[in-house]
């Protein structure tokens, strides 16, 4: 199921956070994560989030802020059962184009978005982290019929 996310989720989405934040980007340090940890967990009161749950528990979400994805987060347990895939649906339902970043040694997420429809608009540098990334885009196709 999926539905808004309310206040009292903020730790669930905050573990599955940082979690999934070092397990996915091990080749960020996880001192990283660690250090924006407060700022992401204010930060989230002010985006538009989706939570996935079964059976009471949250197991992933996505936070959306403009047109940005701002993350696509879903428990290590829960991955491959198509969840990232209704997340990332709610969020293309929401908007006529969104963008977002994703880091290029996160080939995983790289390939889970271009068969979304994404593409890659540029790369740069995130020069937090030193990492290179993508700029991709998507943009809802016209349904108009002529």
């Amino acid at each position: 199921m999926i539905r808004r996310f309310v206040e009292n989720d903020i730790n669930d989405v905050m573990a599955i956070w940082i979690s999934v934040n070092i397990e996915s980007h091990s080749f960020i340090s996880s001192d990283y994560w660690i250090s924006k940890y407060d700022y992401v967990k204010k930060a989230i009161q002010t985006a538009e989030i989706f939570v996935s749950e079964t059976e009471g528990k949250i197991n992933g979400f996505v936070g959306i802020v403009d047109n940005y994805i701002a993350g696509i987060f879903v428990t290590c347990d829960s991955r491959l059962k198509g969840i990232g895939t209704e997340l990332l649906n709610i969020a293309k339902k929401e908007r006529e184009e969104l963008c977002l970043k994703v880091y290029k040694n996160n080939a995983k997420a790289a390939i889970f978005y271009k068969k979304s429809g994404f593409e890659i608009v540029r790369e740069e540098i995130d020069y937090e982290t030193s990492e290179m990334e993508y700029i991709m885009m998507w943009h809802r196709k016209s349904t108009l019929l002529v």
